[in-house]
């Protein structure tokens, strides 16, 4: 147990070290991504800190509050100083952002920020020594601040995600047996392979690396790769895949692959999609920036013009202008999609939904259809227990299961693992065999109390003419099921039907799903009469059986010209050309590499109920992206006008600081609304 712990630690070591060194390497990886959560995070904190104060010493904030007695001659140089210094730290991002648009003449929501702020403070240094007006060093504080806090999330939201696609890394065998010349093993990181070396891989372990057998024989389990939930033989000569699961015997692999074809290299370049992966409705919020920076410029100078010619007072007409345009801040906008994109990210992450593409997650919301792989995905990919039938008189199914798992706990093979699974399952007693020898390509036998007990094939009755008589046999044989049968003294006593079992939570996701009007449907490479059991056994819509990998992105184009909108959820090799064709491609997340580099949306557990979590989750984050706007922009519809003062003859004049205020209130309602967001209750 020590020694199996302290593999598991290298394993691990090395994967987080070969991830440390490609971060150093690429600048726009994840280490520019920490190091800029890093710069956020102390930048917020700071400006908050020296925001107390600028609060305090600002006369609206003293009023509203009943301070006048902080009040003391030479406080507006004191605000001035601590303003200064916020808006050249505080602010330092969005200045330099605004530098950089304007560079590259794509003005967006940093060219707006960056105005916002710098009107603000010149106009309040203007006041502070000399020119008639009001102050609006509080209103540029709390717009850093707010503007901080908004990127340090996002960020955070994007290392998040980071983190959770290296955990999924972690699932994956980061180490190989490499074989010697002298025919001694040394275990050594996959990275460090190259074609043509030779790995040794043991029973029960999963394969590290694609390549060919070049010595043994052994079954393969490569349900998550192929669709086929039976084991596959493998002999010397035959392609093997990494990622699948070796069965019960030792085999040598020769290398074909290696390098960036390795599930690590495919992962990190996971995590820089993620990082760089922008939302629609995003760009709808910078282009929506880049409109606003142009109203509050051309609002701003036209009302100095309108009410310089009124004959106003210059220093009236400034204050004006400089009100429209504080107004037109984005501290709403600015925070409306940013939050709602990031605490939607971070609640996926936190939920093992990994976000690749955030375009495909906001299409999720319009689903119609959900296309499943079957194997791996809405059933375990395992062999279990489906059924136990006695056929002898006096001996109860119990018993017939109990005496083929004690048999099967001398075997590694894939039948008898699930028989003695299924004998655990039910909490029964299992004994040690007297003896065990394997029949070759028909089953095993074994001394069980002095009796001869045999766990044989269909192929092994008829070889000793036994003959089986049983409607529920067949009816169990016509469905797919693997069946065997269990002799005792060569007497027939019962039989066992095994099938891939189909996971509970596959029932709640399809049930969940149809719940709200989403059709639901199986491709396999499997049978058709398998298929028809588990879509029979899980009520779906239609089921597509017997499709080769290369067919399945042309039933998905089948599904898509009905008219509907589909997703394809799998985790294997042959479901990568259908992840790719459909609307929104969801890889289950202990899938292969291929799989998940294909999908949008990556789910970490195995857990096909996290599908319809993803529907739910879509369509409440699109909802809060639309409110936020409707609050930012609805805003600034209606405090413009009033800001330029369109209802001065009426005497109702919007001031700065109440403009100001009322604006920062509009920003609190955008974040506030932000952060109900949840994840759907299941």
């Amino acid at each position: 147990m020590e020694k199996e712990c302290h593999t598991k630690d290298q394993n691990k070591q090395h994967v987080e070290d070969a991830h440390e060194k490609h971060e150093h390497r690429d600048d726009s990886g994840g280490d520019h991504h920490a190091r800029m959560l890093q710069d956020f995070k102390k930048r917020f904190w700071i400006s908050l800190l020296i925001t107390i104060p600028i609060l305090l010493l600002s006369p609206l904030i003293r009023s509203l509050l009943g301070l006048e007695a902080l009040q003391f001659a030479g406080d507006s140089y004191v605000l001035f100083a601590l303003s200064t210094v916020i808006f050249f730290y505080g602010g330092w991002p969005f200045l330099k952002g605004l530098a950089r648009e304007l560079d590259e003449k794509r003005p967006g929501m940093m060219t707006l920020i960056g105005v916002a702020v710098t009107v603000a403070y010149t106009y309040s240094s203007l006041v502070v020594f000399g020119l008639s007006g009001k102050i609006f060093y509080w209103e540029l504080a709390t717009l850093i601040d707010i503007m901080l806090l908004g990127h340090w999330v996002e960020m955070r939201s994007v290392m998040g995600a980071s983190r959770a696609l290296n955990e999924l890394a972690k699932l994956m065998p980061s180490t190989a047996h490499l074989v010697q010349s002298d025919g001694s093993t040394k275990d050594v990181p996959v990275d460090e392979l190259s074609p043509g070396d030779l790995v040794l891989v043991k029973p029960g372990e999963k394969i590290p690396v694609d390549g060919r057998v070049e010595k043994g024989e052994t079954d393969v389990n490569e349900a998550m790769l192929t669709g086929e939930s039976r084991p596959v033989p493998k002999r010397k000569g035959d392609k093997i895949i990494g990622g699948s699961i070796n069965g019960e015997g030792a085999v040598e692999v020769k290398i074909e692959k290696t390098g960036k074809d390795t599930y690590l290299s495919q992962v990190i370049n996971l995590v820089k999609q993620a990082q760089q992966s922008r939302s629609k409705t995003q760009l709808l919020a910078d282009r929506a920036a880049l409109w606003l920076t142009l109203i509050a410029l051309g609002s701003g100078l036209t009302t100095l013009v309108i009410w310089q010619t009124l004959g106003s007072a210059l220093d009236f007409s400034l204050e004006r202008a400089v009100t429209v345009m504080v107004i037109t801040c984005p501290h709403a906008l600015g925070l409306a999609i940013p939050l709602v994109v990031a605490v939607s990210t971070v609640l996926s992450a936190k939920n093992g939904l990994l976000i690749r593409d955030r375009g495909a997650f906001e299409r999720a919301r319009n689903l119609e259809c959900v296309v499943f792989d079957k194997t791996g995905t809405l059933t375990e990919g395992r062999f279990g227990v489906d059924d136990v039938i006695s056929m002898q008189d006096g001996v109860t199914n119990d018993e017939v299961l109990a005496l083929a798992a004690t048999v099967e706990t001398r075997s590694e093979h894939l039948i008898a693992r699930g028989i003695v699974k299924g004998a655990e399952e039910r909490k029964l007693e299992v004994r040690s065999p007297e003896s065990f020898e394997t029949i070759p390509g028909k089953g095993a036998q074994a001394q069980v109390k002095g009796q001869n007990i045999k766990v044989v094939s269909l192929g092994y009755l008829n070889e000793h003419n036994i003959a089986v008589k049983n409607e529920r046999v067949d009816k169990l044989a016509a469905q797919g099921k693997t069946v065997v049968y269990v002799l005792r003294n060569n007497k027939l006593i019962g039989a066992i039907a095994l099938a891939d079992i189909v996971r509970e939570e596959s029932k709640r996701a399809i049930r969940r799903l149809k719940e709200i009007g989403v059709q639901c449907m199986m491709l396999t490479g499997d049978s058709k009469e398998v298929a028809q059991w588990v879509a029979e056994e899980l009520g779906l819509d239609d089921f597509f059986a017997e499709v080769l990998p290369d067919e399945k992105s042309n039933k998905i184009k089948e599904i898509q010209k009905r008219g509907l909108t589909v997703a394809m959820v799998g985790d294997g090799v042959n479901d990568a050309p259908a992840l790719v064709q459909a609307d929104v491609g969801i890889a289950i997340g202990a899938g292969t590499d291929v799989a998940v580099e294909s999908a949008d949306i990556v789910l970490v557990e195995n857990d096909p109920e996290d599908v319809a979590t993803i529907l739910s989750l879509s369509k409440a984050t699109y909802r809060k992206m639309r409110e936020n706007l409707f609050w930012a922009t609805g805003y600034n519809a209606i405090a413009i006008p009033l800001a330029a003062g369109i209802l001065f003859p009426l005497g109702i004049v919007l001031s700065p600081a109440v403009g100001a205020l009322l604006m920062s209130i509009s920003a609190v309602i955008v974040a506030i609304n932000a952060r109900m967001l949840k994840l759907p209750s299941q």
